[in-house]
């Protein structure tokens, strides 16, 4: 099984690449607990999708100390990838967002089956022992039947600013629809975001959302790539800032019936580094995780 790390946007609202100061003394980050659940859930390769240009700083900081504890490989996010020249401006300064980012990893990723997770989001043990248990359960089902795991909205939200998640509604279990929500806010009740009109529109606590940890057979490529040029072929869409995200194109598959998505409800509370200001609350956060025994005290000694 292999574990799918997005990190090709890592650093850009934290503030960069080599800012990124360590969560433990002894030196950790939040990938670094990723990949420890991930291995001790059963995973046995993990590929990192990065900027090319991070490559040598990432392999420093980051992929060196994995390697020799699990098969590590790493895949580009390239602007240009899958886009034709006439719908790539010259303007344009980032990638296509989730949907193009895994596309980028396809040849990495091969037949194994595999698990899609956030670099800067800590997604607690529970959550890869459920998302390894289904994908060991993968011959039994169709080949187009996915998974999600979902979260409460209330235990996902920072109070440094926006964030964006999709917005599930689900059914027997099943997904019936997800829809990516940007700028949400944190309020007393849950949370808040203003729709395409403008208007503010609440969202309860218990509301459950993906946090873009979901779990794929390789049947998934072909679906998001016809999507993924179905919104490159969108008149409507941004050109210098619009993103194809993952959640949107996973919704529409389902929509039109390519796939089944169960969703997977967690136990585990989410962490995340949206912000510089989420630092030092989730460091404490591991920090009595450590101390609690969860963890041990240097993960790769």
């Amino acid at each position: 099984m292999t574990l799918l790390v997005l990190a090709a946007g890592m650093g850009s609202r934290y503030g960069g690449l080599k800012q990124i100061d360590p969560f433990t003394e002894d030196g950790e980050f939040i990938i670094d607990f990723s990949v420890y659940d991930a291995l001790q859930a059963g995973f046995d390769r993990v590929v990192f999708i990065i900027k090319e240009e991070n490559y040598e700083d990432f392999r420093e900081t980051i992929g060196a100390r994995l390697e020799g504890k699990v098969k590590v490989e790493y895949a580009f996010q390239r602007m240009d990838y899958l886009v034709p020249a006439d719908k790539l401006p010259a303007e344009r300064t980032k990638p296509w967002g989730t949907t193009q980012a895994i596309l980028c990893a396809q040849d990495a990723v091969g037949n194994d089956v595999f698990a899609v997770i956030n670099a800067d989001d800590f997604y607690g043990r529970d959550a890869y022992n459920k998302a390894a248990a289904f994908l060991k359960e993968r011959t039994k089902k169709s080949e187009n039947a996915y998974a999600m795991i979902g979260y409460r909205l209330g235990n996902t939200l920072t109070d440094n600013g926006s964030v964006a998640r999709g917005v599930c509604v689900t059914k027997d279990g099943y997904l019936s629809e997800i829809v990516e929500r940007t700028k949400i806010y944190k309020t007393e009740t849950g949370g808040r975001f203003e729709d395409e009109n403008g208007q503010t529109i609440a969202l309860p606590a218990d509301t459950v959302v993906s946090m873009n940890f979901w779990c794929f057979t390789p049947s998934v490529f072909a679906g998001a790539k016809k999507y993924f040029q179905e919104f490159l072929a969108d008149p409507a869409r941004d050109p210098l800032k619009g993103e194809c995200f993952l959640p949107n194109v996973i919704g529409q598959m389902k929509h039109d019936g390519y796939c089944t998505v169960e969703v997977i409800e967690t136990s585990a509370k989410w962490y995340g580094v949206t912000y510089a200001d989420d630092k030092p609350g989730v460091a404490q956060q591991i920090q009595a995780m450590i101390a609690d025994g969860t963890y041990p005290k240097g993960l790769w000694k």
